[in-house]
């Protein structure tokens, strides 16, 4: 079975080898280089078996890049800690929505209401929308990428319609065919960033239900994020023409 990478970064301004990869299961590092191939310089290297490789990397490459940590311990942050970011950041709040579903959506009365009628309603005065309001009204940046399925799932229906909201209250909202995000090598993960500086990992379980909130600051995996954040938004589409795409094929 074909291992599952997760690119970490690379130094190259032209964005080929050097670069560091992860495996997403054991943690295992892989790294990416020109060979090293000369007969007289693997003759000085210790321990080289048959069927070994070496490459050649700067030095800053493993620096930058490279684990910090032998073994990571996440950083959890409670329900309340992760509210206040939403009101502590100072320019920009961007979310990657990769899930098909939701469960807190799916809890929701609007949300039934959707399944029967096919229409989203919603209340731009509750907590969230009124936080998000003053945010944007304070010249704050808020934005977000809903990755979808062809066909869309009914939880992803529902987040297209209720894009509507999120506009409302200054949100700048796209969407991303799922293909496309796997041809862009997107991970499947589902995380806020703040400020370009720090990001809240969201961890689900395989019934969408939300375990807990990671924090990330390490500088080198937040340039990974914003990286994600940059390509994901470059190829997405405005929501008004998703959602007119969708209408289109039904």
């Amino acid at each position: 079975m074909a291992r599952r990478l997760r690119f970490r970064g690379t130094d190259s301004k032209q964005g080929n080898c050097p670069a560091l990869h992860e495996d997403v299961e054991t943690g295992e590092i892989i790294v990416q280089g020109a060979p090293l191939s000369d007969a007289l310089d693997l003759e000085q290297l210790q321990h080289f078996s048959p069927g070994d490789s070496a490459v050649i990397v700067p030095r800053e490459l493993l620096v930058n890049w490279g684990p910090k940590e032998i073994d990571h311990v996440p950083e959890i942050i409670d329900q309340e800690e992760f509210r206040k970011l939403f009101e502590a950041f100072e320019h920009s709040a961007w979310h990657l929505e990769s899930r098909r579903g939701y469960a807190s959506d799916q809890e929701d009365e609007d949300y039934r209401k959707f399944l029967d009628t096919g229409t989203v309603t919603w209340s731009l005065d509750d907590a969230w929308c009124t936080n998000i309001r003053a945010q944007t009204a304070a010249g704050k940046h808020v934005g977000r990428v809903r990755i979808v399925d062809n066909p869309p799932t009914s939880g992803q229906l529902y987040l297209l319609g209720y894009s509507q909201c999120n506009a409302a209250t200054g949100e700048d909202v796209r969407n991303l065919w799922r293909r496309d995000a796997e041809r862009l090598r997107l991970p499947a993960e589902d995380f806020w960033i703040f400020d370009s500086r720090l990001v809240a990992l969201l961890n689900f379980d395989d019934a969408d239900v939300l375990l807990n909130v990671e924090l990330i600051t390490e500088p080198a995996e937040v340039v990974r994020y914003c990286q994600v954040r940059d390509a994901a938004w470059h190829h997405a589409i405005p929501y008004e023409t998703f959602a007119a795409e969708v209408s289109a094929a039904e």
